[in-house]
């Protein structure tokens, strides 16, 4: 062991004190603490693709703490995207074909050119902390708009990523295991701390931002004590879902016990011998998310937030206005089942209760499907966001907004499938708006490239200066109960909002007594 760090000390004197290697005028190359990078110069700035922040958790590193990367040679190229963390194959572009590599602990830097001491954004992708990576957004746009450093990472998923078991639980340095996808991401936020500097950002002024998955990590992040002094500022978005809350630790190493007995496995050694695609397949049927009741997250998040965690530290919270729209098309729809009038009543009741079917009458709503679409979306997302707003509220600035343009257009995956569906302001949705979805342009026509505008800034605001402003528009609130509504101008432009609990029929979902079984 002494060898093993004596001989990583001497590589990584060596990276500090090499010269600045020859480049050309528009190749940037910048040093970071294990060794020089070499990234491209765009027509936004810089970017860096494909930086390891941490050892490939391989072999006898798999389901261990993540380790500091060990330094390297030479220049290290910065100019392709690293592996995606083991998933299967999607509906997204780009994830045709499942991943079944484990070396992807990795994370993409974008900067402007010019002043120093910028204010850092670091995102956290969704897709359910069992698929996704940094690659999904490109935000360089976003960068040179608003004058920001972008970073985007990629941290283990599914069983890879949240496996707890009683042998893990050993190895444990607090002896609760289930939470490395979690701290991989606080590797990469001390790898920020460490390295932002050198492209530019402020390391004292990094605000953590996720939607879905990515939103509920906030959130989780937020809650974290070893995350303490790691950011300034948090944005959650579409992440709220079930009130941000952890698996137990006993319910997870339960979870554990039967996913190592589906594998045929009685110990680590077994677990770690099996190849990852065999993890993989194995994982479906499973729960993967945080683990509450070690070092890392001693209580749930509400129970932290309530206690004062991340007090002062300023957030924005929101959800779309249709986030269940995505859900129920998954469902029934993209299978050429849609459903149907006589079934509504019957999965309505088994799902969501009696009364649920009372607020929700299906002539109120266009179709079958979107009527319950919209109960699904309430309880799952919209109702939690605004409750989240009321715990948030006890410890600090909570900004509340509601993503509500219904003529936004689906987007990259879902314009794909080729569906006349009305998904309106749908799961994700919002995304394309702020940055490059997956890369690409949206077909945005006037209004909504307006309000692409108007959301840049907002979300700029905050990151700069911890309060969401946009030119002209009002500003968002940071009041429990007042919500501001992002919508075009012909559909009255962004509004602040009173009502929102209401419309989303919060007073039934918030009462406790509806639960979703399907």
């Amino acid at each position: 062991m002494k060898r093993r760090m004596s001989v990583a000390l001497m590589a990584l004197a060596a990276a500090l004190l090499t010269p600045v290697p020859a480049q050309a005028d528009d190749d940037p190359v910048v040093r970071t603490t294990a060794g020089w990078v070499r990234g491209e110069t765009t027509a936004e700035g810089r970017q860096f693709l494909g930086i390891p922040y941490a050892e490939p958790p391989v072999g006898e590193l798999r389901w261990k703490e993540p380790r500091p990367v060990r330094p390297w040679q030479g220049v290290r190229s910065a100019g392709d995207f690293g592996n995606k963390c083991v998933q299967g194959a999607g509906w997204d572009p780009g994830y045709e074909q499942p991943s079944h590599t484990e070396d992807c602990l990795d994370l993409n830097v974008y900067a402007p050119e010019g002043a120093d001491r910028r204010a850092v954004l670091v995102w956290l992708h969704g897709g359910g902390l069992t698929a996704g990576a940094g690659q999904d957004i490109v935000p360089d746009t976003f960068a040179r708009r608003t004058g920001t450093v972008v970073v985007t990472v990629n941290y283990r998923l599914g069983a890879m990523g949240f496996l707890a078991t009683a042998g893990l639980d050993a190895e444990a340095r607090d002896g609760v295991s289930g939470n490395f996808g979690m701290l991989d991401q606080q590797a990469a936020l001390r790898w920020v701390r460490a390295n932002i500097g050198r492209f530019g950002g402020d390391p004292g002024r990094v605000t953590v931002a996720g939607e879905s998955a990515g939103g509920r990590s906030v959130c989780t992040q937020l809650a974290s004590p070893t995350a303490k002094g790691l950011l300034r500022a948090g944005i959650i978005q579409s992440g709220a879902y079930g009130d941000c809350a952890a698996r137990p630790h006993g319910t997870a190493v339960s979870q554990g016990a039967a996913f190592a007995e589906k594998l045929g496995c009685a110990d680590l050694d077994c677990l770690r011998a099996k190849p990852a695609a065999e993890i993989l397949a194995a994982q479906g049927g499973f729960e993967w998310a945080p683990v509450a009741g070690g070092a890392f997250l001693p209580r749930q998040p509400k129970d932290a937030f309530e206690r004062g965690a991340a007090a002062g530290v300023p957030v924005m919270n929101g959800a779309n206005q249709d986030e269940g729209r995505l859900f129920a098309f998954a469902r029934f729809d993209v299978n050429g089942t849609p459903l149907t009038a006589d079934q509504y009543p019957t999965v309505m009741r088994t799902d969501f209760g009696d009364e649920a079917l009372a607020r929700y009458p299906l002539p109120s709503y266009p179709s079958p499907t979107i009527a319950y679409a919209t109960a699904q979306g309430d309880q799952l997302f919209a109702c939690p966001a605004l409750r989240l707003d009321g715990t948030l509220a006890g410890r600090g600035k909570v900004y509340a907004y509601e993503f509500a343009d219904r003529t936004s257009p689906p987007f990259a995956s879902l314009r794909n499938l080729g569906t006349d569906f009305d998904f309106g302001a749908t799961h994700v949705n919002e995304l394309q708006y702020l940055f490059k979805h997956f890369g690409l342009e949206s077909p945005l026509n006037a209004e909504q490239r307006t309000l692409s505008r108007q959301m840049v800034q907002y979300w700029g605001s905050f990151v700069r200066d911890g309060v969401p402003r946009a030119a002209g528009q009002p500003a968002m609130p940071a009041r429990p109960g007042t919500v501001l509504a992002l919508r075009t101008a012909s559909a009255d432009g962004n509004v602040l909002s009173t009502t929102v609990h209401r419309e989303h029929q919060c007073n039934l979902w918030d009462a406790g007594t509806v639960t979703q079984n399907g």
